[in-house]
């Protein structure tokens, strides 16, 4: 764990140091403040339009965020070199992965916090207070960080088996297919040919299915997000994120680093 935590920490100082994920937040805050505009625009649904903006501000910088840095994050300290330096130590090339995995998403849960803050600011500015029901933002910003933490552990799955560009491409296939996984089980066999229909069915099972994390309608009109969604959207993903790193163990174990 010591070793973990120390790879964790210093990929984090890396990300902030980044300039990036500085231009990133920046650019998610302005999305922010145009979601205000909007909303003073709007006939009634200032909220609506304030929250869904928001949401989807936070899902599209954080997704930028986990696929081009997560794809980073093996393939630069191969570029560099430095890999070879700290698995010298004694760290393991697990240790070195689990490391890597923790520091980002530690450092994608710091912005989306910054951003989260943003998209508060913005609806207590619009409608000069706070409720309750707003409390249900935070739950459809959690399930934006377990869906990110999930692109993070494809990122560096790809980036230990392919090239840089071949695993963005693959993590961001991933993503797009993964939104649509129930057309997917439901496509049907008359439309697309029986053989295309059931491939496309058991495709849909080894996909992440993000369909269950997008609870943005339900967030933007207030509505309660049942308790036993967030329990399943927990452990569905922490279960996808350790099949991905376990395989990515696995798949960097055997590389030839030299």
């Amino acid at each position: 764990m010591t070793h973990i935590g120390a790879v964790a920490l210093n990929t984090f100082k890396e990300a902030v140091r980044d300039r990036v994920l500085y231009n990133l937040v920046f650019f998610a805050l302005l999305m922010m403040a145009a979601a205000v505009l909007v909303g003073q625009i709007s006939m009634g649904i200032d909220k609506i339009v304030i929250v869904s903006l928001g949401l989807s501000a936070i899902s599209f910088i954080g997704l930028l965020i986990a696929v081009f840095i997560g794809v980073g994050l093996v393939s630069k300290e191969m570029d560099k070199r430095t890999i070879y330096a700290i698995l010298s130590k004694p760290v393991r090339r697990w240790e070195f992965l689990i490391g890597k995995f923790a520091g980002l998403v530690f450092t994608l849960a710091v912005n989306t916090a910054a951003m989260s803050a943003g998209l508060f600011l913005a609806l207590l500015f619009v409608m000069h207070k706070l409720e309750r029901a707003d409390s249900v933002v935070l739950v459809a910003i959690y399930f934006i960080l377990l869906k990110l933490a999930i692109v993070v552990a494809l990122a560096l799955l790809f980036s230990c088996s392919t090239t840089s560009l071949l695993a963005i491409l693959y993590s961001a296939g991933f993503y797009v297919a993964g939104s649509f996984v129930q057309q997917m089980r439901t496509l049907r066999s008359d439309l697309a040919g029986p053989a295309a229909a059931t491939f496309m069915k058991w495709l849909s099972y080894l996909l992440p299915n993000f369909e269950n994390f997008d609870v943005t309608a339900l967030a933007a009109h207030g509505r309660t997000i049942p308790g036993t969604l967030i329990a399943q959207n927990t452990l569905y993903a922490a279960l996808y994120c350790g099949v991905a790193l376990t395989t990515a163990a696995i798949v960097f174990s055997h590389r030839n680093l030299k």
